[in-house]
């Protein structure tokens, strides 16, 4: 199926919002985080990432707000998982061929 982009500009701005948002070091190493490991909290991807908490937290909510990910509350652990399949088709696509 060919999307003409003069005829329906949407799923070009729909990719381009998600590309913005992952275009980030630290936000890529995120989503490719939970596209490895299924789910994470903050405290985990903190150690990861060597950043703060709210460093991490203002990634987080990044990719909330983009709708790459969504977190579940576990008590008091909200643990985060990507949203969509075809985002972590995406992310997996991309860093398939790189030693990362």
């Amino acid at each position: 199926m060919s999307i003409v982009y003069r005829s329906n500009p949407e799923p070009f701005n729909d990719l381009a919002n998600t590309l913005k948002a992952i275009a980030h070091p630290q936000r890529l190493c995120i989503v490719k985080t939970l596209c490895e490991k299924g789910e994470s909290n903050v405290t985990e991807m903190q150690h990861c990432l060597s950043e703060a908490q709210a460093t991490v937290s203002q990634h987080l909510s990044k990719l909330k707000a983009a709708g790459i990910i969504v977190g579940n509350r576990n008590g008091t652990n909200v643990y985060y998982s990507i949203r969509n399949d075809k985002v972590e088709h995406l992310i997996k696509s991309i860093v398939q061929n790189l030693d990362i």
